[in-house]
């Protein structure tokens, strides 16, 4: 297939790659969907098969080509999840969100860091990259999850609070250790080399703060819906290209982005236009990071890749439940809230084509075979952990608890959520029903 691709010329190339890229995620999908398995295991498998070390239906100096599709789609991502930051949210939850995600998030780093190191004896630089990594869980299959099965109460409302801040702290932890990386690099250890990172990260902060206040501006309102998604995605770009730059995450710009925007407007629209626009940049992402996958290599770091899965698990739930002991939450997501948090593969995989970018050849090959690896579990397993979690928490509503089909009246009193003690405001529960029904 690659010598066809190499008699045709440039732009036929790319289009005609894109669109087996597309088609086998889709192909794949239809085998993964009857075994009820998420969509992105299915898109990584496709990815495996028509890459290098498989079909080869792709040319390789392409796939090396394409690491600007990670920057798009985690700034995607962050935008939808940025939504999640409303001021009102906060003043429900209080401080305590902030502690529950510093254990969750942290504890799980720390493991990582540790068994890497002494467990598996790798070298300081990857097992600092893996613990910062594994402080993040999927914002998207947790949403997916949430969306589908109509999940709602003050279970939701914390875990997606906790989902979007612990991206957060994953964004920072990794970029202070790309920074130390790089710096220990040199052969003359200088303060701009440490500094430059953590400055580059608070100017691109500045810019998704700004870029947010100029949206809500340009929102007029007889903007059409076309112009309207045209200039949320512009700033969207821009954002991601200004920090490809200087060689930051987009996630932490764009999560601020969004948030803004929410704030100022309590447009909830915007970001429902957005996602419709992002399944095939998710789609296209995920296979593209199969493609990336190194066949050749897992047999050895597919070990640690394992490995990496159960620790994280056992930090998640751990960090999550003392977190929850010290804030005096009620039982119900004391018990399940660790299990809602196990999802990764969005971010991290992002982070990881972020490294393989800016660190040396084999450090990225090997933190991003790892993680690829461990993707394949998390989006096996990790869906179905968030329903449990969801279920058991009340946030689902069970069948048999459900009354039994009368004849339409008037408006019926909303039903209490089975499990929970925290009662939510009107305003909190109307924001909920809009964002996640």
């Amino acid at each position: 297939m690659e010598k066809i691709f190499e008699q045709l010329n440039g732009t036929t190339t790319v289009l005609l790659s894109l669109s087996v890229i597309l088609l086998a995620g889709f192909l794949l999908t239809r085998i993964t969907k009857p075994a009820k398995l998420p969509n992105v295991t299915g898109y990584i498998l496709a990815g495996i098969v028509i890459g290098p070390h498989a079909l080869n239906l792709i040319p390789r100096h392409l796939i090396e080509s394409m690491g600007f599709v990670s920057d798009i789609a985690l700034a995607f991502i962050a935008f939808a999840v940025g939504r999640f930051f409303k001021k009102e949210s906060f003043q429900e939850t209080g401080l305590g969100v902030i502690t529950i995600t510093l254990m969750e998030s942290l504890l799980p780093g720390a493991l990582i860091t540790l068994s890497m190191r002494f467990v598996f004896n790798l070298d300081w630089n990857i097992c600092l990259l893996l613990g910062a990594i594994a402080t993040a869980t999927a914002p998207a299959s947790t949403m997916v999850t949430i969306r589908q099965y109509h999940a709602r109460g003050p279970f939701v409302n914390l875990l997606l609070q906790i989902v979007a801040f612990d991206d957060a702290v994953c964004l920072i932890a990794f970029s202070i250790v790309i920074a130390v990386i790089n710096a220990s690099a040199s052969t003359k250890l200088t303060v701009p080399d440490i500094a430059l990172p953590v400055f580059y990260n608070f100017v691109a902060l500045a810019i998704g703060f700004i870029s947010g206040v100029v949206l809500s501006k340009l929102m007029t309102p007889k903007r059409s819906e076309d112009n309207r998604l045209i200039l949320t995605i512009a700033l969207l770009f821009g954002i991601a290209g200004l920090c490809a730059a200087v060689d930051i995450s987009p996630l932490l710009s764009c999560m601020l982005y969004g948030t803004t925007y929410i704030n100022m407007t309590s447009d909830k629209e915007l970001y429902k236009q957005v996602e419709k626009f992002t399944p095939p940049i998710l789609s296209l992402f995920f296979v593209v990071s199969g493609m990336n996958l190194d066949i050749a290599s897992f047999n050895t770091l597919g070990v640690i890749g394992s490995a990496y899965f159960v620790i994280r698990i056992i930090g998640k739930y751990l960090g999550a439940y003392l977190g929850c002991f010290m804030t005096n939450t009620t039982k119900s997501i004391r018990n399940y809230l660790g299990l809602a948090l196990i999802p990764q593969a969005g971010v991290a995989i992002g982070l990881a084509f972020l490294g393989k970018r800016v660190l040396p050849e084999d450090l990225g090959n090997i933190l991003l075979t790892i993680i690829l690896s461990s993707s394949v579990l998390y989006e096996l397993v990790g869906p179905v952990s968030a329903k449990v979690a969801l279920f058991n928490s009340g946030s689902i509503k069970r069948e048999a608890d459900q009354p039994a089909p009368v004849t339409p009246g008037p408006e019926a009193a909303p039903e209490a959520i089975p499990g929970e003690e925290t009662k939510l405001s009107p305003e909190l529960v109307e924001s909920l029903k809009e964002t996640i029904l």
